[in-house]
């Protein structure tokens, strides 16, 4: 699975952000083959420069269904209204995403395998 990840600093016009993202959603929940997305507000940075205050995550079958949905007019359309809504500071990251359930994690707790 890979994801898009959108990382969005906090803009001057924070109105004009929160007015904008019901809008971004609206497309990028329409880009072809999405499976699932995750929205977070980050609450602080534990370490590092960077400041972002949001994160949102849209997750895919595969690198190439990330760049077909990119690519579609839904997916252009969501970046054009992030990019407006953002004042262009963001970043976004295409990410390899790989996750395990916590019982999983536990029952191989200890194995040499």
């Amino acid at each position: 699975m890979h994801k898009l990840v959108i990382l969005v600093d906090l803009p001057p016009e924070g109105a004009a952000f929160e007015e904008a993202w019901p809008q971004f959603l609206h497309l990028s929940e329409r880009m072809p083959g999405l499976q699932r997305e995750a929205t977070s507000h980050v609450e602080y940075v534990l370490y590092g420069d960077y400041q972002p205050a949001l994160m949102h995550e849209l997750f895919f079958d595969s690198l190439d269904a990330v760049h077909q949905a990119m690519s579609s007019p839904e997916g252009r359309a969501a970046g054009e209204v992030l990019q407006r809504m953002s004042g262009g500071r963001l970043t976004l990251l295409i990410a390899d995403h790989k996750e395990d359930d916590l019982e999983n994690i536990r029952k191989h707790q200890g194995s040499t395998e």
